[in-house]
């Protein structure tokens, strides 16, 4: 068995560490032009997680950079009414990140507008932040691949982190988020990630994620092939040599959502312990919000280790939390555990 199953993670606090960005959200017609009123949403990959944890009464704590003003000290209020424990957080610098999302649309799309240059998390640098002192009662580290893309100094402040957590002993996981408007500083994922998944024990992401960003090429010509079968086939492959060529990592979780028109297909697997679990596939034709699903999904693979569920059913809670995130007009989920696990169904 893995020391997923049997660690006792209840011992300390999950920190989540992330870039904190405001989501601008014009409607797709412009009508923000005459109303004068653009929605706004806090968010960014890993406060989503930070703040489902603290929604389902997991210890949450959340390490950012922002800058020391007022709008910082809006927003730390905002969170700690959410349970997140934000004593962690890093002052210093000038802005916080920004990005623009049209309504509807989702982070792959051209939609997208970064404005995160010369933010405060952007301008960490190794020596700044006194790991010890951050990590110190944390049992599991969170972070995603959108940090490395930012710029070679964030890379090296994860690294500089991930490296700390090991050698206490702190469970790390990463969402291996690709966002192709990033990686602008020389360096492709593979340059990177490699050195820096090498420390992690959970690895979520998908088939194609996993091939850009570690070199874990997905075989055959399966990528317009749209049978679940076969992508769940490579969903294990891949997963089994990930685990060969990362040691460390206990657990590979594979999401696969498919947007046809207005029929959304979503369905996930984790491998771990030598089993390959996978979830009921879900289908709807409407959704409120795409972005924060993987997030979510993220967050109830956290919260069901945090608490020893087993594998299949760590798996259908992350599951459900995700799907049923399409139906929420935010960056997070709002759903409540009880309200997950009404809603999932099984194989």
């Amino acid at each position: 068995m893995s020391n997923l199953s049997s660690k006792n993670f209840k011992s300390g606090a999950v920190l989540s560490f992330g870039e904190l960005l405001l989501r601008i959200v014009p409607d797709a017609v412009g009508n923000w032009l005459n109303d004068n009123t653009l929605p706004t949403y806090i968010g960014g990959a890993e406060l989503n997680v930070a703040t489902a944890l603290a929604l389902w009464d997991v210890p949450s704590r959340y390490f950012t950079a922002l800058p020391s003003n007022g709008l910082s000290e809006q927003l730390i209020a905002y969170l700690n009414k959410k349970n997140i424990d934000t004593s962690p957080v890093y002052y210093h610098g000038e802005r916080l990140g920004l990005y623009f999302l049209t309504k509807g649309k989702d982070l792959k799309h051209d939609a997208l507008i970064y404005d995160r240059a010369n933010s405060a998390f952007a301008g960490l640098k190794p020596g700044m932040i006194d790991w010890d002192k951050v990590l110190d009662g944390v049992s599991w580290f969170h972070f995603s691949a959108i940090c490395p893309a930012i710029s070679q100094q964030v890379a090296d402040v994860c690294l500089e982190a991930l490296q700390a957590a090991s050698a206490k002993g702190i469970t790390v996981s990463v969402d291996l988020n690709y966002r192709s408007k990033l990686w602008q500083y020389g360096k492709q994922p593979q340059d990177v990630m490699p050195g820096l998944v090498k420390h992690c024990d959970v690895i979520m992401g998908n088939i194609w994620a996993a091939e850009k960003m570690l070199g874990i090429e997905v075989l055959g010509d399966i990528h317009e092939s749209g049978q679940k079968s076969i992508y769940l086939q490579e969903a294990l492959s891949s997963s089994e040599r990930i685990i060969k060529q990362y040691p460390k990592c206990k657990a590979v979780a594979n999401t696969f959502r498919f947007d046809e028109a207005d029929d959304i297909k979503y369905y996930t697997a984790l491998f771990i312990d030598g089993a390959f679990n996978t979830s009921h596939e879900y289908c709807t034709t409407s959704i409120v919000d795409k972005v924060g699903t993987g997030d979510c999904f993220m967050a109830g693979l956290i919260y069901g280790f945090y608490n020893n569920q087993p594998a299949q059913q760590t798996l259908d809670f992350a599951t459900a939390a995700a799907f049923s995130k399409l139906f929420i007009a935010s960056d997070a989920t709002t759903n409540t555990v009880e309200e997950i696990t009404k809603a999932i169904k099984y194989e």
